[in-house]
């Protein structure tokens, strides 16, 4: 883009120093001094600067002789610029922007690496919305083009690049960085930019996971440690295991999610029997009050309250059937 300003900027310049010196060197003024340079450079010929003398002839000669290159050299960059690569990512970019502006309700992953990749992945085979934020453009066009994602390419740890990627109307943000020092400093931002937003990033230990924690990350995952209780798991019940990869399967309708329930819903002030979640195809596993108090599995006369966390576990349908009662709104 800075090529595609300075190309017009070095006609103007030429136009002005012709203009400069046919209003020295003949009787016009300035306004019609560039008016015949204009015509010369152009090479259209209307008409000839007056009085025509041997050193405006000389000046023409030598204008036209240095100028003349540059001018068709600058028409030829341009009009190459017009379809040259770097400009259509450029306008790509710019309507990547208008999408993103006009998504809500999205997740943000910081880093596109092993993780990320299959953080990314894992939303787009549950049809989530998602950007992706990270600084190597190579991996970004080569892999997003072909799927059709949106991200931002620059520093995760910049504010105008989380807001850029929509961090004040995101509905969670990730940060799977290489260094923990980076997904700190990820946390830190996001962190005062949204003060609700759900935070998830990655540590290497304990301790950078309890600074990540203390700079306002939801919830800090060690890959290494988590990955090693699955092993352990699935030594231990194997057939859990199993149940738990099928539901995360691709192509199987079964989905295990938590939502919280907002105060004005419909759900607020019944008991759980009450709801009819069991015959849309949701089970509850359990509700966990803002208080702390937490209840695995809920009795069916608990009554559901303001800003309780039901985990449930059930098909897409039923899934969205609870969706739907949670933003219904009761009564007054």
């Amino acid at each position: 883009m800075r090529r595609l300003l300075q190309i017009p900027l070095l006609i103007f310049a030429l136009l002005l120093l012709g203009a400069l010196g046919l209003h020295l060197l003949t009787e016009m003024s300035l306004f019609d001094s560039f008016y015949h340079a204009v015509i010369l450079l152009t090479t259209v010929g209307y008409s000839e600067p007056t009085p025509l003398t041997v050193q405006v002839k000389m000046f023409i000669v030598t204008y036209l002789a240095f100028a003349l290159g540059l001018f068709t050299y600058s028409a030829f960059q341009f009009g190459q610029l017009l379809v040259n690569a770097d400009l259509q990512k450029y306008w790509e970019r710019r309507r990547m922007d208008t999408l993103i502006e006009k998504t809500s309700r999205h997740f943000i992953v910081c880093g596109y690496g092993r993780m990320g990749s299959t953080l990314c992945e894992y939303l787009h085979s549950r049809r989530q919305p998602f950007v992706v934020i990270d600084q190597d453009e190579k991996v970004l066009d080569d892999n997003f083009r072909q799927q059709k994602w949106l991200f931002v390419l620059g520093d995760s740890s910049q504010d105008e690049t989380l807001e850029r990627a929509g961090i004040h109307r995101a509905r969670g943000l990730t940060t799977v960085l290489p260094t923990d020092a980076d997904n700190l400093y990820v946390v830190l931002s996001a962190r005062l930019l949204n003060k609700a937003i759900p935070i998830v990033a990655r540590a290497s230990d304990d301790r950078a996971a309890q600074k990540m924690m203390q700079a306002g990350a939801t919830r800090v995952m060690n890959p290494f440690s988590s990955g090693a209780i699955r092993m352990a798991r699935f030594m231990l019940a194997p057939s859990i295991e199993n149940f738990v990869e099928v539901t995360e399967s691709h192509g199987v309708d079964w989905e295990i999610a938590d939502v919280q329930v907002p105060e004005t819903s419909v759900l607020v002030g019944q008991k759980l029997s009450e709801t009819g979640l069991r015959d849309s195809g949701i089970m509850l596993l359990g509700v966990c009050r803002m208080s702390g108090e937490k209840f695995f599995p809920p009795p069916a006369h608990l009554i559901i309250e303001p800003g309780d966390k039901l985990f449930a576990f059930g098909n897409s349908e039923g899934v969205a059937i609870l969706s739907s009662l949670l933003e219904k709104r009761r009564n007054a």
